[in-house]
């Protein structure tokens, strides 16, 4: 009874001791398991961190408190990438918030504060982008987009707004637009003209200032005939031909000066701009910007991929353009690749094996006998005497192997399957102490798959397939105790082409191996059919077969960007990027080109849209006249209509002072009638005579009425002063 007492009382210390220890378990661990287990790792998280404050020592609870931290992490993180990728910003703030509360020291953390409020912004922009579209102004819609790509050259919806843009218009506009003050309809006629005095007339007939440079040629003259023309248009194709060139100093500002390079350099503002290349090498887009673009200054950091340019605002353009259309994913397909090795043998041996030795002596009995022994001598032959052998033994293996390899367009992947075979290289070295050296060497034993894909553009995929299977036949011993092995090989390489999803064999690679051997009594064991009888016949038929079969699918193909995008206005040979001196379509020029002639034509603005002006009158027409100029020489007449209303008049002129230039007959009597469309205008050039050297001539508007939309009759008002001051010719 004793030894039994004992053993219960031992097994319930045992029991007590197991639940003392279940009972030593924190509850918050039991607790957290089960939120865990429901997928509430908030509320698993927040009861650990509350046991971990109570009992900072317990390293179960830390253990536990680590692992539900990691987890909770990698939700909220997924989270704030949904919430970002469907611009719920406010709930990735949340949840970048529970982040910092779980992990504070996270690395992303100050990452994703700076994306949230950056994409936000973006999509602000974007915003602001589309509404310039809808309005017709590419200009400001297309800074935006580039505003949004210079922080995040992967952001589709830029991406978007730049291909509406490019498809919105055409490529002879595609340079820089101008201010609406510079989109004035114009029409100009002259002949032989001083340049400075067209562009006074294009500075009357507009708000347009133009400042020119000191070395711009006084006694340049031109003759050009443009009709229904802007402004812009009209001046781009005048300093076109009189080799001069503009800067804008504001929205109704230009500076004209010539157009060589010492000017360039004086004039021209420069900008510097850092472009971080996502996938394309910056070597390569180096060279291509400096072959296009002729940049001035470029450096490029290979450490960080980046490309930092100084050039013009023009150039600068050009090259985002450049870098848009190459700075593009490559693809990537996955090769799904299976190689099987088939296999069989098959063995067959059938005949009798008769002894190969004969004895003729005394049985039993080894080494020397005597002759006179010779009566008790007896032939003898091995126990058994005939064997029959009847064996036949066959198999096959179906060796596979089964990779995904996932590969990049013109990369190659390689896949290897197998053993490496140790073989042993001794050294020996007579001299006056012997000695021995060995050095090993590995060989690779198995199956070698190395593939390289190119991906097309219409999904078909070229694949460069060399494979190679080796197998171990025989060990062979060398000079001096080295080691050797027999291989076996067998390898192809093909050059295919593959549409995605399309999976094709390769097979043929055969070893077919067949042997017949005969053992048994010398001649009669090769008879035709008793042979088998008198020896033993063994037929051995080995065949392996390596089949591959391959299928490419693409992961990712090259995303070509939109036609629209792929083109653009690249200015001349000497000035890459340049504003284009093509004109609109509805646009048609008679003439540009330097001459000499009787004298300046007459320059007429073009009536343009009816827009509300601040500030005007509701009928009022704006009179503006050369102040001040030399007998015999040329002045300007400028009547500006800035009201929504029709004017009809005349313009009334002293005949004595002052001639028209090509006015009909209907200036002879000092007067000239004129219609204004609303916000038109009409410039009339008007020739000073020598009589009046030292007088005033005046010139005024007569006979002013102003017809509104619905026909109603409106008072008009007349604004300006028609006074010229004729001084003595030189």
């Amino acid at each position: 009874m004793k030894p039994h007492f004992l053993l219960v009382r031992r097994s319930l210390a045992v029991v007590a001791l197991m639940l003392l220890m279940s009972g030593c378990s924190h509850p918050a661990l039991r607790q957290a398991e089960e939120f865990q287990r429901a997928n509430q790792l908030p509320q698993a998280w927040a009861v650990l961190d509350q046991a971990q404050r109570q009992d900072p020592r317990d390293k179960e609870l830390q253990v536990a408190q680590f692992r539900v931290r990691e987890l909770l992490v990698a939700q909220l993180l997924v989270q704030i990438e949904g919430y970002r990728s469907s611009m719920r910003w406010e709930a990735a703030r949340d949840s970048l918030q529970r982040l910092r509360e779980v992990d504070p020291k996270h690395p992303r953390i100050e990452g994703y504060e700076h994306d949230i409020e950056r994409s936000q912004r973006h999509e602000t922009l974007l915003q602001q982008g589309r509404t310039l579209l809808r309005e017709g102004k590419m200009e400001g819609a297309e800074a935006r987009a580039r505003e949004v790509l210079a922080e995040s050259p992967n952001q589709a919806g830029a991406r978007l707004l730049l291909g509406q843009i490019a498809q919105t218009r055409p490529l002879e506009q595609a340079s820089t637009e101008m201010a609406p003050a510079f989109q004035v309809p114009v029409t100009l006629e002259f002949r032989d003209a001083p340049l400075r005095q067209v562009f006074e007339t294009l500075a009357r007939a507009s708000t347009v200032n133009f400042v020119f440079d000191k070395e711009v040629r006084s006694d340049a003259r031109v003759t050009i005939y443009l009709r229904n023309v802007t402004l812009d248009e009209a001046m781009r194709v005048i300093l076109s031909t009189q080799q001069l060139d503009r800067k804008l100093l504001n929205d109704s500002s230009v500076l004209i000066f010539p157009n060589t390079a010492a000017k360039q350099r004086e004039h021209q503002e420069l900008i510097t701009r850092t472009f971080y290349l996502t996938n394309a090498d910056v070597k390569q887009v180096q060279a291509m910007v400096r072959t296009i673009a002729k940049v001035r200054d470029i450096h490029i950091d290979e450490r960080l991929n980046l490309m930092v340019v100084r050039d013009t605002q023009e150039v600068m353009r050009l090259i985002e353009r450049l870098i848009a259309s190459v700075d593009l994913p490559e693809p990537e397909v996955m090769l799904e690749v299976e190689v099987m090795e088939l296999a069989t043998d098959r063995v067959d041996a059938l005949g009798l094996q008769w002894p190969d030795s004969v004895q003729y002596g005394l049985p039993g009995t080894s080494g020397q006998v005597l002759l006179g022994q010779r009566d008790q001598f007896r032939a003898s032959i091995a126990n058994p005497g005939v064997v029959a052998t009847l064996r036949g033994t066959s198999g096959n293996a179906n060796l596979l192997a089964n990779p995904k390899i996932r590969v990049r367009n013109r990369d190659k992947a390689k896949v290897q399957i197998g053993q490496k075979v140790p073989v042993f290289t001794t050294t020996s070295n007579f001299s006056v102490n012997t000695s021995v050296a060995a050095s090993v060497s590995y060989l690779d034993v198995g199956l070698k798959l190395e593939v390289e894909p190119t991906v097309q553009l219409d999904n078909d995929v070229i694949i460069k397939v060399a494979l190679e299977v080796s197998n171990l036949i025989r060990q062979v011993s060398g000079p001096g105790g080295s080691t050797a092995y027999e291989i076996g090989s067998r390898q192809t390489s093909t050059s295919l082409r593959l549409n995605d999803g399309e999976t094709q064999i390769l097979a043929g690679l055969i070893n077919d191996e067949d042997r017949r051997s005969a053992a048994g009594v010398p001649g009669l064991s090769n008879l035709p059919l008793l042979g088998r009888l008198f020896g033993v016949q063994t037929d051995t038929r080995n065949k392996t077969e390596v089949v591959l079969l391959i299928t490419p699918r693409i992961v990712r193909n090259l995303a070509l960007p939109d036609a629209a995008m792929s083109r653009t206005a690249s200015g001349t040979d000497a000035s890459p990027g340049a504003f284009s001196t093509l004109l609109k379509s509805r646009s048609a020029a008679v003439g540009a080109l330097m001459g000499s002639g009787n004298g300046p034509g007459a320059a007429t603005e073009a009536p343009s849209s009816p827009a509300p002006t601040p500030g005007v009158p509701e009928a009022s027409i704006v009179l503006d006249v050369t102040p001040q100029a030399a007998a015999g020489s040329t002045v300007s007449v400028t009547l500006r209509n800035e009201s929504s209303m029709t004017m009809k008049g005349e313009m009334n002129f002293e005949a004595a002072k002052l001639t028209p230039i090509d006015a009909g007959d209907a200036a002879r009597a000092g007067r000239i009638p004129f219609e204004l469309a609303p916000r038109g205008s009409r410039v009339v050039l008007m020739r000073t005579l020598a009589q009046a050297a030292g007088q005033t001539a005046i010139v005024s508007v007569v006979g002013l009425s102003a017809t509104g939309p619905g026909g109603e009759a409106v008072k008009p008002t007349v604004n300006g002063s028609g006074q010229i001051v004729i001084a003595a010719g030189r």
